[in-house]
């Protein structure tokens, strides 16, 4: 991949991530006994992001999508709760990822950034609170950042054998044309 190439990449998931993400903040949230859960879909394009980029480029798609989203409709406070729930999370992820590949799945990566993103964000809000009784919150996110981990990771790794798919047709057909 080219560098022009990595950098139109970089914007493409990072585009994508703000309209999920700002497509999902328009959602109410399903999660009627946990007020203010989220899905988290834009998460998806982070999961993508960290197993086809280089960590370098991943940082970059997390941070454009978190100041973008931050610009079209967040305020200072949004952007902090996402900053450290997005930080923690990528970090989570990001150590778990080094582990062998057959210790911990695509999913089980996506599940822990789910249930770290959701620490990292309570953590923010004790701060602000001044109470660390916020985080006795922390066992209901916890579940449902397990379950929307999981489905997160099952559409992240449906759409990377996808786009593999993709990038071997397209080497396919650059080889036939280049052959012609």
């Amino acid at each position: 991949m080219t560098k022009n190439q990595r950098l139109v990449y970089i914007a493409l998931l990072a585009s994508q991530a703000v309209v999920i993400g700002l497509v999902e903040r328009a959602i109410p949230s399903p999660f009627f006994f946990a007020p203010g859960a989220k899905l988290g879909l834009a998460n998806i394009i982070t999961v993508m992001a960290l197993y086809t980029l280089p960590t370098k480029d991943t940082i970059k798609v997390v941070v454009i999508r978190l100041l973008l989203q931050t610009l079209l409709g967040g305020t200072l406070s949004t952007f902090f709760y996402s900053a450290s729930g997005a930080a923690l999370s990528f970090i989570g992820m990001w150590f778990i990822k080094l582990l062998p590949q057959k210790a911990v799945s695509l999913i089980g990566v996506s599940a822990t950034g789910a249930v770290l993103h959701n620490v990292g964000q309570l953590l923010i809000a004790s701060v602000i609170a001044q109470t660390f009784s916020v985080m006795l919150y922390l066992p209901v996110l916890s579940l449902i950042g397990i379950l929307t981990g999981i489905a997160i990771g099952i559409t992240a790794n449906y759409l990377l054998t996808h786009i593999e798919r993709l990038h071997y047709y397209m080497d396919l057909r650059t080889l036939k044309r280049d052959l012609i």
